[in-house]
């Protein structure tokens, strides 16, 4: 069970257990007819791995340089923009915008090491990732991360099927690059916002894999 999320771990189990069992009631009524059990093993099987996947928490030792900010998310990159942060650094900042789609992976990761100089937990909508507004509106996490190179805020944002947002840091932490800060379940969409200047070394409609990418070197 170590390979699932905690977030999703209890889960998981149980829907194995709910499943097993209610497929060994439908095979105790149907045992004359085992084309009825050989459907509901299936149907069990592929919605237990449907949820599974989405729990799923793969180790990734992080092999990247030290001076890497690597990506705190799969998925795939929607955003490069220079844009207005208005919440914390109140300034222009160039923005990458990773969408995690329900088949990624959905742990978020620290993408340095660093400090957690700010983190706070907002209410809000339940707009699609990809609205403008969504950044500003949707139910949204923010957290600034700080080491002697670089100030980092990422955001994690929910969406329209992803209602639930969970990070475990607090403003204070010392962090490790690559270890877990959070879990958007169901996917929905990360916001990184780097200083202006900084290389970007992804592009748009690339596919990045959180604490493997490299999004950009500071």
């Amino acid at each position: 069970m170590n390979y699932f999320h905690k977030e999703g771990r209890s889960l998981v189990l149980l829907l194995l257990v709910l499943f097993g069992a209610i497929d060994f009631v439908i095979y105790y009524f149907t045992c004359k007819y085992p084309v009825i059990f050989i459907l509901s093993s299936l149907t069990f099987l592929v919605l237990w791995y449907l949820v599974a996947q989405f729990f799923r928490n793969p180790s990734r030792p992080v092999s990247a340089p030290e001076n890497a900010v690597i990506a705190p998310a799969d998925g795939k990159v929607v955003v490069i923009e220079e844009t207005f942060e208005p919440e914390y650094f109140k300034d222009k900042r160039i923005q990458v915008s990773i969408f995690m789609s329900p088949l990624n992976v959905h742990v978020n990761r620290n993408p340095i090491d660093g400090t957690v100089q700010y983190a706070k937990y907002h209410k809000g909508l339940y707009l699609v990732a990809w609205h403008p507004k969504s950044s500003t509106e949707n139910e949204r996490t923010t957290i600034v991360f700080k080491n002697d190179k670089v100030e980092l805020l990422v955001r994690q944002i929910a969406g329209a099927v992803a209602r639930r947002i969970r990070f475990y840091v607090k403003q204070g932490d010392a962090v490790k690059r690559g270890e877990d800060f959070g879990f958007i379940k169901f996917g929905s969409r990360v916001d990184v916002f780097f200083p202006l200047g900084t290389k970007i070394d992804v592009e748009i409609g690339q596919i990045v894999k959180g604490n493997t990418t490299i999004l950009a070197k500071v």
